[in-house]
């Protein structure tokens, strides 16, 4: 991934924060000359390995698990918030109209080796992991034991386990920061008129990245 310095998100566990709060991914294998994609959630498994697993299930209708015996190289990318930026935000148009629309977001790229698994044992523990992530926060979580023991017994034979263990990460986190500050705070403005909770979420990154510039921590950005 294209990733300028001023672009850099390397912290490790705000990127594991970001997989768990982000948690479909869009995966991509490379398999018998093709590439494969697919989206599904997934669940990471932070304590394996040097850089973590992630653990997931495809419908056994899905010829993508077959093309993994030995491993298959695999990218799987969590897209967090995301908005088109207007340069109608932006006090330079009306001061010199040297402004252009961009797109600011946060995303996270996880790369490694991803082999299918068939063994129930593993497959309903990998469920159990899975919905007890999503359910954690809702008053009455539903659990798989919840389910008829037959009825899942049916449901695993129909799916497939995947592993993906972890060999690097990698980020970026674009929220103007290659802007002048004037124009970045009319972004935040701009943002945080809007209704929708991600774009709120986005409206306080770039105006945390823009405080932390100020104090002089980034130093001078070189523009895109």
């Amino acid at each position: 991934m294209y990733t300028p310095a001023y672009h850099a998100f390397n912290d490790i566990e705000k990127m594991r924060a970001h997989i768990a709060a982000h948690s479909l991914g869009a995966w991509v294998c490379h398999a018998h000359g093709q590439l494969i994609a697919n989206h599904i959630p997934f669940v990471l498994d932070a304590k394996h390995g040097s850089h973590g697993r992630l653990l997931a299930h495809v419908s056994r209708a899905n010829p993508v698990w077959r093309q993994l015996i030995g491993g298959a190289p695999s990218v799987v990318m969590f897209m967090g918030p995301s908005a088109y930026i207007t340069p109608s935000w932006y006090p330079g148009k009306r001061q010199h109209g040297k402004v252009v629309p961009t797109w600011n977001y946060v995303t996270v790229h996880a790369h490694g080796m991803a082999r299918a698994m068939e063994d129930t044992c593993w497959i309903l523990d990998v469920l159990n992991r899975l919905t007890d992530t999503q359910e954690s926060q809702r008053t009455e979580p539903w659990k798989v034991s919840d389910a008829p023991s037959a009825y899942i017994e049916k449901m695993l034979r129909a799916v497939v386990g995947i592993e993906i263990t972890i060999d690097r990460v990698e980020g970026r986190l674009k929220v103007n920061q290659d802007e002048d500050e004037q124009d970045r705070r009319g972004t935040v403005e701009g943002l945080q008129h809007s209704t929708d909770a991600s774009t709120q979420v986005l409206a306080s990154l770039v105006l945390g990245e823009l405080e932390e510039t100020t104090k002089g921590n980034l130093g001078n950005c070189p523009h895109r």
